[in-house]
């Protein structure tokens, strides 16, 4: 899961020409710590910095069941990205 949150983030990252320098100097974070949130491999990361990462891109975190089918509204807004 944390490895497609961090697919996201890269994606709304580079379409903003943001550098990982330049998001985590934002945010005061390392850019090391933004590198391992977009590769999935960071260990443990608080919720609210998540939260501040996805709100300066424009993202949202969203919650569903697991294993739910993705609705058709969401495949559509998935294409559109």
């Amino acid at each position: 899961m944390l490895f497609n949150i961090g697919k996201q983030i890269k994606k709304a990252r580079k379409i903003r020409k943001v550098s990982q320098a330049e998001l985590a100097k934002v945010l005061g974070m390392s850019r090391t710590t933004i590198g391992q949130i977009e590769n999935g491999s960071i260990q443990e990361i608080g919720v609210r910095k998540l939260i501040r990462v996805l709100e300066f891109l424009g993202l949202e975190l969203r919650v569903k069941p697991a294993g739910k089918p993705p609705t058709l509204e969401e495949i559509r807004k998935e294409e559109i990205r």
